[in-house]
C-alpha cells in the first residue's frame, strides 16, 4: 500500500496531465498546447510557482460528486517574464471543457487579487466554453467576482487577456475589460451567443469562425488587438506587449540602453509627396522617428485610417497615435477615433508619453458616420488627449485641418510641445474648399472662373498652407526639417520625463461613452 505522500504525489502528476493523458494527445493533434505547456512556455525557466493545485469542485448534484480533477480546470500562479513578476491563470479545456466553476473562479480571484496587492501584471490564458452549467447560479456568481476584479484592477495594473479557444457567453466580458486581447487564428473564438442561437432568433447561417473568430475581432469589431497564427506565437506576443509596460500606474517604463548618435535621418527628408492629394505610408515617418525595429503595432487591421502601437525612443517606450494616409486618407472615423481614444487612455494610465502624427484633412463626412455617431466618438479622442497628463509631442508632416487639428493633440488641448515640417498645412480647410466659400462672389463673376477659382486657392494656400502663421501664434514651438525630427524627439521626450500635473480633485470624469 502506498504511503500518503506517494498518493498526493501522484495526484499531483494526474493534475499536472490536465486530466489524462488522451486530453493531451487529442489537444496536440489540433496543433494546440495544453494549458500548463502554455504557462511553462511563456515564463521564465524554473519560475512559475502554482497556487491552488489541490483544488476540486463542491458540487454533488447531477453526478459530478464522482468526477473530480485536481486544479478544477484551471492553472493559476506566478512567475517571472524577463524577469519580471506576473501573476497568471490558464484554464484547461481538457476539464469539463475549462467550464468555470465556483472554485474555478475563486482560484482566478485569488491570483487577481495577489496580483493588485503586488503591484504585478495580470494575464489571463482563456480557453473555455463558459459556465460550468451543473452549478447554476454558483458559476455565474464567479464570473461576477472576476468581473468587479477587473474593473478594480483597470488602471492600476496591465491586465493581458489570451483568448486561445472558445471564450463565450459570459466569459467574454472579462477579456473585454483587460487592457489587451490577444486572439490565436482558426483555433480561438469570442462570442455573447453561438451560431446555433443566432440562427434559432435571428434565422442567420453563420459559423463560430465568421461570428467570432480572430479575423472578425481583428478587422471588423476591433475586439482583439492582436492576433496570432498559432499559440507560440502568441505566446511571444504576450512577452513582446510586456516589455513595452511598467508593472503598475506608479512605476515607469523599463529602459533599454541605446547608444546615441547625431540621430539625423535623412530618409525622412522626401516623405511627403509633392502633391497633397497624393497618399504615403506613415509608417516610413514612424520607422525613421524611432529606435530601430522597435514598433509594436496594436489593432493593426482595425480602423487602419490611424495607428496605434508602442515604440522606443532613446531607449525609452512611448506609445504612437497617428493619421495614416494610406487609408482614407488619414480621415477620423468612428472606428478610428475610439481605437486612438482607447489605446491614449491605457498610455495615461500607466505613464507612457504619448507621440501624434498628424495628417488629417478632417472627420469622415456622410449619413453613415453622423448616424453612428460621429460626434460621441470623435469626442472621445478629444476627451482622452485633453484628460492625459503624460508628457505629450506632436509632429505635424501635413495636413491639420478643421476640428481634427484641434482633437490631434494640439496645443489647445494641453500638448507639451509641438513640431511641424516645412510641409505643414494648418487651416480650418483645404485651399480649394475655402476659395469657394471666401471668394463665392468673385469666382462667380470672373469671365474665367475656372482660371479665378486657381488664382484665389493659390493666394489662400500661400497664406495659411503652411505652418508659418501657427508658430507666429506659438501654436507650433518650431518648425524643423523632417530629417530633424527624432533628434528633437529625443530631446523633447528627455526634458519631459518629470513632468507633473496637477489635476483638479474629483471622483473621476464623465467621458462620452
Amino acid at each position: 500500500m502506498k504511503d500518503k505522500i506517494t498518493i498526493l504525489n501522484d495526484k499531483i502528476a494526474k493534475a499536472r496531465l490536465g486530466g489524462g493523458e488522451k486530453r493531451i494527445e487529442k489537444q496536440h493533434e489540433k496543433k494546440k498546447l495544453t494549458a500548463r505547456e502554455r504557462v511553462e512556455y511563456l515564463m521564465d525557466e524554473g519560475s512559475f510557482e502554482e497556487i491552488g493545485m489541490l483544488v476540486t469542485h463542491r458540487t454533488t448534484d447531477f453526478g459530478m460528486e464522482n468526477e473530480k480533477y485536481l486544479g478544477d480546470g484551471v492553472i493559476t500562479g506566478h512567475g517571472t517574464i524577463n524577469g519580471r513578476l506576473v501573476y497568471i491563470f490558464a484554464q484547461d479545456f481538457t476539464v469539463f471543457g475549462g467550464a468555470l466553476s465556483e472554485t474555478h473562479a475563486e482560484k482566478i480571484c485569488k491570483v487577481m487579487d495577489m496580483a493588485l496587492k503586488t503591484g504585478a501584471p495580470m494575464i489571463g490564458l482563456n480557453d473555455s466554453g463558459g459556465a460550468r452549467i451543473q452549478e447554476g447560479v454558483r458559476s455565474l456568481g464567479g464570473y461576477a467576482d472576476i468581473f468587479y476584479r477587473n474593473v478594480q484592477s483597470s488602471g492600476v495594473i496591465p491586465q493581458i487577456s489570451a483568448i486561445m479557444g472558445p471564450c463565450a457567453g459570459g466569459a467574454v466580458y472579462s477579456p473585454a475589460m483587460t487592457d489587451f486581447t490577444m486572439m490565436v487564428e482558426n483555433t480561438s473564438y469570442m462570442f455573447v451567443t453561438g451560431p446555433n442561437v443566432v440562427k434559432t432568433v435571428t434565422n442567420e447561417t453563420v459559423t463560430s469562425e465568421e461570428l467570432g473568430g480572430a479575423g472578425t475581432h481583428s478587422t471588423k469589431s476591433g475586439v482583439a488587438h492582436i492576433t496570432s497564427t498559432n499559440d507560440v506565437e502568441c505566446l511571444e506576443d504576450i512577452k513582446k506587449l510586456l516589455s513595452y509596460l511598467p508593472q503598475n500606474n506608479r512605476e515607469t517604463t523599463p529602459y533599454v540602453p541605446i547608444k546615441l548618435e547625431d540621430e539625423i535621418r535623412e530618409e525622412l527628408q522626401d516623405i511627403i509627396p509633392d502633391s497633397a492629394n497624393k497618399p504615403y505610408d506613415m509608417h516610413r515617418v514612424i520607422s525613421g522617428i524611432i529606435d530601430k525595429d522597435s514598433f509594436y503595432e496594436v489593432h493593426k487591421n482595425y480602423a487602419e485610417n490611424i495607428i496605434v502601437g508602442f515604440a522606443r525612443i532613446g531607449g525609452r517606450s512611448i506609445g504612437i497615435v497617428a493619421n495614416q494616409p494610406q487609408h482614407l486618407a488619414g480621415v477620423l472615423d468612428v472606428n478610428s477615433s475610439v481605437k486612438a481614444a482607447r489605446f491614449t487612455r491605457f498610455c495615461d494610465c500607466f505613464n507612457i508619453p504619448l507621440l501624434v502624427l498628424v495628417d488629417v484633412p478632417g472627420f469622415l463626412p456622410g449619413t453613415n458616420q453622423e448616424w453612428n455617431g460621429i460626434i460621441v466618438h470623435g469626442a472621445k479622442l478629444l476627451y482622452a488627449l485633453s484628460e492625459a497628463t503624460v508628457p505629450r509631442v506632436t509632429v505635424i508632416t501635413r495636413k491639420a485641418y478643421g476640428g481634427a487639428y484641434d482633437v490631434m493633440n494640439s496645443k489647445h488641448i494641453g500638448a507639451d510641445l509641438n513640431f511641424a515640417w516645412p510641409t505643414a498645412e494648418i487651416a480650418v480647410m483645404g485651399a480649394k474648399g475655402a476659395s469657394e466659400i471666401i471668394f463665392k462672389r468673385e469666382i462667380s463673376e470672373a469671365e474665367d472662373p475656372a482660371a479665378k477659382l486657381l488664382e484665389k486657392e493659390t493666394e489662400y494656400a500661400e497664406k495659411f498652407a503652411n505652418p508659418y502663421r501657427a508658430a507666429e501664434r506659438g501654436f507650433i514651438d518650431e518648425v524643423i526639417e523632417p530629417k530633424d525630427t527624432r533628434r528633437k524627439l529625443i530631446k523633447a521626450f528627455s526634458i519631459l520625463e518629470h513632468k507633473k500635473v496637477d489635476t483638479p480633485k474629483r471622483k473621476h470624469g464623465n467621458i462620452p461613452l
